[in-house]
C-alpha cells in the first residue's frame, strides 16, 4: 500500500511539472501539444538568413533566401523518438519546403540529420509534397497551391507515415542497416531529434499554423 500512494506522489508530481513546463494551454484533450503559439518564434531558433521567417496572420511566413527554423522549445526538450506530427500548410505557386524530423540545430546549410517531408505542390522539383525526399518519393500533387491542407508525420520504432489530408502517401520502415551514401547522407536515419521548416529559396512562400505534436511511448 505504501508503495501506491509513494507511486501516486510521484505521478501527480510529474504530471504538474509537465504541465508547468510547457503551459497547460498548450495541451489538448487528446494529447497534442502546441509548437507554435501564433504569435512569435519564441521556442524556435534559425541560424542563417533569419529573416526568411515571419509571422503574418497568427501563422509562419517563410520567404526569402535558404534558411531554416529548429524547433528548440521546452516539450520534450525539443528531442522527438516516437511521435505523431501535423501542421496546416499552405503553399504559393512555384514554392518548395520542407518539414525536418529527428534533426539537429545548424547555424547554415540544410540539414544533415535526419529526414526531410517534402513541400511542394507545383515548384520544378518533380518530387512532390509529402516525399520523404529521397527515399520515398511521392510524383502525384495531392492538393494545390492557395490552398490550407493538412501535412501528417507519424514515427513509431523504425515505421514513417506521412499523410496529405488523411490521405496516405508514405509507409516507410526503415531497415536495419540502411544503405546510404557517404558524406552527409549517412546521418539521414531515425536516432531522435527537432523538427526543422525550410526556407528552400527566395521565389519560394510558404506558411505554416497549428504546429502541433503527441508524443508516443
Amino acid at each position: 500500500m505504501k508503495n501506491k500512494v509513494q507511486f501516486l506522489i510521484i505521478l501527480i508530481a510529474s504530471l504538474a511539472f509537465l504541465n508547468t513546463s510547457i503551459g497547460q494551454e498548450n495541451i489538448n484533450k487528446d494529447g497534442w501539444v502546441s509548437l507554435f503559439n501564433g504569435k512569435n518564434l519564441d521556442g524556435w531558433k534559425v541560424g542563417e538568413n533569419a529573416d526568411t521567417f515571419s509571422i503574418a496572420d497568427a501563422a509562419i511566413k517563410v520567404a526569402g533566401p535558404k534558411a531554416h527554423l529548429f524547433y528548440v522549445g521546452e516539450v520534450e526538450g525539443h528531442h522527438f523518438e516516437n511521435f505523431e506530427f501535423k501542421a496546416s500548410v499552405m503553399t504559393k505557386p512555384n514554392s518548395n519546403s520542407g518539414i525536418y524530423i529527428h534533426t539537429r540545430y545548424q547555424e547554415a546549410s540544410w540539414p544533415i540529420h535526419g529526414y526531410e517531408v517534402q513541400v511542394n505542390n507545383s515548384q520544378s522539383d518533380w518530387k512532390r509534397t509529402g516525399s520523404l525526399y529521397d527515399i520515398v518519393n511521392v510524383m502525384e500533387t495531392y492538393v494545390g497551391d492557395n490552398e490550407w491542407y493538412t501535412e501528417y508525420i507519424k514515427v513509431e520504432g523504425k515505421r514513417v507515415i506521412i499523410k496529405i489530408n488523411d490521405i496516405v502517401v508514405v509507409d516507410y520502415t526503415e531497415p536495419e542497416n540502411p544503405k546510404r551514401d557517404a558524406g552527409d547522407r549517412q546521418h539521414r536515419v531515425l536516432k531522435g531529434g527537432t523538427f526543422a521548416l525550410q526556407g528552400h529559396d527566395a521565389n519560394s512562400i510558404i506558411y505554416f499554423k497549428d504546429i502541433m505534436v503527441r508524443p508516443l511511448p
